[in-house]
């Protein structure tokens, strides 16, 4: 069984965009469907015990992928004999029912779950990781200290607010049976018709008509979150798609003072999921050049920043690191 739709090893691909498209879709028919039947708009509530769950590898899709479309799924990577899971996955599911709702938690036993451990390169445990709108986050390893945690999941719950539109469950303390999630109820946004046109473009393997759908977001709405991730993925699959990935990497590795050519790799390598390659060749490529190409290297790198997201840790270990060259 191997997840969908997941950058398990950072793979930059539009999955998210395309599964938050869907949440807010299947949130909008659970809104019309509700109001249709005089229900004012909100969907079933689920119960408390529902937040913390047990998933094994053939309950993985639907119990975290297809829920992660409407809610952040915390992942608990834990096993029996671990010492420190006994102190960290307490705290994890008291965190879940305090934070009511706008996550759930899900427990993985890795002694009878190799395959997941394996497919998110889990190295020790307890180790935690979340999925948003079908993309996975490695958020930390060991027994984290609970501000740390909390100021983690703080931070999860924000960008699956900003970037995917997800603003958790509604949880009812007397609801019984098995949980029927709760659709995001933000109301649609202006631009949702122009960002679903953009997804429907890469769907139809039309690079241009999605950047230019996603361009028409952006002018008149410069801060929208959801429109600048796309257009920055939509750019780079655009940049790819005609090169030829063993050219490109042998003009590369003979001429490294070439700029252009130190560019065009390190959009392979973002694409093909090796993110801190792309990020360390063009902060090398930066540190040995000037003017003009120096300034090249440098907006290139800001751009796949964009791709990855500013919330992500290599990133943020990558304008450090940056920061050092230029100053």
């Amino acid at each position: 069984m191997q997840p969908r739709n997941m950058s398990m090893s950072g793979v930059v691909d539009l999955a998210a965009v395309k599964a938050a498209q869907e949440a807010k879709a299947k949130a909008e028919q659970a809104r019309a469907e509700a109001a249709r039947q005089g229900g004012g708009g909100a969907g079933s509530a689920v119960s408390p015990a529902s937040l913390v769950i047990d998933v094994d590898e053939a309950g993985f899709e639907r119990e975290v992928l297809q829920r992660s479309t409407e809610v952040p799924v915390v992942i608990d990577f834990w096993a029996e004999w671990c010492e420190p899971c006994k102190q960290l996955s307490p705290l994890l599911e008291r965190l879940t029912r305090e934070y009511n709702g706008r996550f759930v938690l899900a427990k993985i036993d890795v002694d009878a779950n190799q395959m997941l451990m394996q497919q998110f390169g889990v190295q020790g445990i307890p180790a935690v990781f979340a999925v948003v709108a079908g993309q996975a986050l490695p958020l930390f390893q060991g027994a984290a200290p609970e501000a740390q945690i909390r100021q983690t999941l703080d931070q999860l719950i924000q960008v699956g607010e900003e970037r995917f539109g997800l603003t958790g469950l509604v949880v009812d303390a007397d609801a019984q049976g098995e949980e029927q999630p709760q659709a995001p109820t933000a109301p649609a946004g202006p631009y949702d018709a122009l960002l679903e046109a953009a997804v429907q473009a890469l769907d139809a393997g039309d690079l241009g008509g999605a950047v230019q759908a996603y361009r028409n977001v952006l002018s008149d709405d410069p801060g929208n979150t959801e429109a600048k991730l796309g257009l920055a993925q939509a750019e780079l699959l655009q940049r790819v798609q005609n090169l030829d990935p063993a050219a490109v990497r042998k003009d590369a590795a003979e001429k490294p003072g070439d700029v252009r050519a130190q560019i065009a790799a390190a959009d392979l390598d973002l694409v093909g999921g090796h993110v801190e390659d792309a990020f360390a060749r063009l902060i090398d490529t930066v540190k040995r050049t000037a003017g003009d190409d120096r300034d090249a290297a440098r907006v290139r790198l800001l751009e796949l920043f964009e791709v990855v997201g500013g919330d992500d840790p290599r990133v943020t270990s990558a304008r450090t690191a940056l920061a050092r060259v230029l100053f």
